[in-house]
């Protein structure tokens, strides 16, 4: 059994005292971050070492996005591809050694995109359509059962934002991004993890904005965040849940942590 955790933590020096509590009550065996907004100098490793979670995979930038793998049980870096192709820190690739036979697992955070769904006036969200174009294209290469977890910033299903008609003109949930991502979905025949255990039309919401003041009131939520397997990888998953509760914690993210246990 191995499991398997993914959290956009929206700042890792923060909010460690959060991230600590979550690896105390979860125990994930690997738990990738995103958005960690620190340098690889500036990560929290002693934290995590004293949590018992001694390997690490960073690729971090000086106070904007970057990503991490932390592990329990031993990884090799793998990859960083800059899928962005502007030098951000948005990927971060390990290899987990004897999980079925070495199992690669990708963590990423996709640009959110901006505010406008049209490239010609904001260039974000072009940017966001081309970083899915080539991770697209990465994706027909895979030979091996790999693991690709993150936030998306894309909430591609009905049953995956609070509102679908209200949202179909706002980024995260227009017809283009949700096009866009079925491309790579398909590329490498995906496995929705988390849609195979939270059945649509089952409500599942990983994000929920700041903006909101009562954010349990309002539920005002979309699923950004995903964790998407191989095929044959996949099959072996033995259960997905989410950590909505972190929702509420003191200082917390906007996203909350999602989790799969594999049968390996």
């Amino acid at each position: 059994m191995i499991s398997i955790a993914s959290w956009n933590i929206n700042s890792v020096r923060l909010r460690m005292p959060i991230v600590a509590d979550f690896l105390k009550q979860e125990a994930p065996d690997i738990l990738c971050l995103q958005e960690i907004k620190c340098q690889e100098h500036q990560f929290p490793f002693k934290a995590f070492e004293e949590l018992g979670y001694n390997h690490f995979a960073i690729h971090g930038q000086k106070g904007y996005h970057g990503v991490a793998t932390v592990s329990r049980i031993p990884i090799v870096p793998f990859s960083k591809h800059d899928w962005q192709d502007n030098g951000e820190a948005r990927h971060v690739g390990v290899i987990v050694p004897g999980a079925g036979g070495d199992m690669v697992l990708e963590n990423v955070y996709v640009p959110a995109g901006g505010d406008e769904p049209d490239r010609e006036v904001n260039p974000k969200f072009g940017q966001k359509l081309d970083f899915l174009e080539r991770m697209t294209r990465w994706a027909e290469k895979i030979d091996r059962p790999t693991m690709i977890v993150g936030d998306f910033n894309i909430a591609p299903l009905e049953s995956d934002v609070w509102s679908h008609k209200q949202l179909l003109k706002v980024v995260s949930h227009t017809p283009i991004e949700v096009e866009t991502l079925q491309r790579f979905k398909d590329a490498h025949g995906w496995t929705d993890i988390g849609r195979e255990f939270i059945r649509d039309p089952e409500r599942y919401y990983s994000w929920w904005s700041y903006r909101s003041k009562d954010w349990k009131v309002n539920d005002r939520g979309r699923r950004l965040d995903h964790m998407w397997a191989s095929p044959e990888l996949a099959k072996q998953a033995s259960g997905h849940r989410i950590l909505e509760a972190a929702r509420d914690w003191e200082k917390p993210s906007d996203h909350i942590p999602l989790i799969t246990e594999f049968a390996l």
